[in-house]
């Protein structure tokens, strides 16, 4: 028994320090807890009172960064389009030059077809027209006489007779060559 007082004695003592050290830590804590409500308190004032300067500092650094961006993007941008402007010129340039001799080939091709059928060229026809307007003109100096306005001649079909050829005296003489008369209309 004695041992049994003994060990009731020690139980006892024991749990005396245990509950001041419980004590203590739940003073401990209870502080603890207090210091943090109180910072929290102080947070929430400070930011009350900050909080729109804060605000506003944070929104112009916004704009500048916005005014940043668009401005790098504004770049990037002028440079894609004056790209995109080069290629087009180029691809334009290169139609251009494949749609012009498209054209010349097919111009040879029908010029050739139409040399074969026997259809006089640009050419030949400047040429005549130059060749009437000379012998036009040596017609007019030999007659003497104005020029006539053109009129739209129709074909008139006149019996031709063989001119009589009249000797004089050993020498042959050729008839006159008609004078050139405007058709009648």
């Amino acid at each position: 028994m004695a041992k049994l007082k003994k060990a009731a004695r020690t139980k006892t003592a024991s749990r005396k320090p245990a509950a001041k050290r419980a004590e203590a830590v739940s003073h401990n804590l209870i502080g603890t807890a207090q210091q943090i409500w109180a910072a929290g308190v102080g947070a929430l004032a400070r930011a009350q009172g900050e909080g729109t300067d804060m605000f506003d500092a944070l929104v112009k650094k916004g704009m500048s960064l916005e005014a940043q961006t668009r401005k790098l993007a504004n770049g990037k941008v002028d440079v894609v389009r004056a790209s995109v402007e080069d290629r087009v010129e180029n691809v334009r340039e290169k139609a251009t030059d494949t749609w012009d001799r498209m054209e010349k080939v097919f111009e040879d091709r029908v010029q050739r077809a139409l040399t074969r059928l026997g259809v006089p060229t640009r050419e030949d026809l400047a040429g005549l027209n130059k060749r009437v307007e000379s012998l036009t003109a040596e017609l007019r100096k030999q007659n003497g006489k104005a020029p006539v306005a053109k009129k739209a001649a129709v074909p008139v079909k006149k019996a031709v007779k063989k001119p009589a050829v009249a000797k004089k005296a050993g020498k042959a003489v050729l008839p006159k060559a008609p004078t050139p008369r405007a058709p009648k209309a």
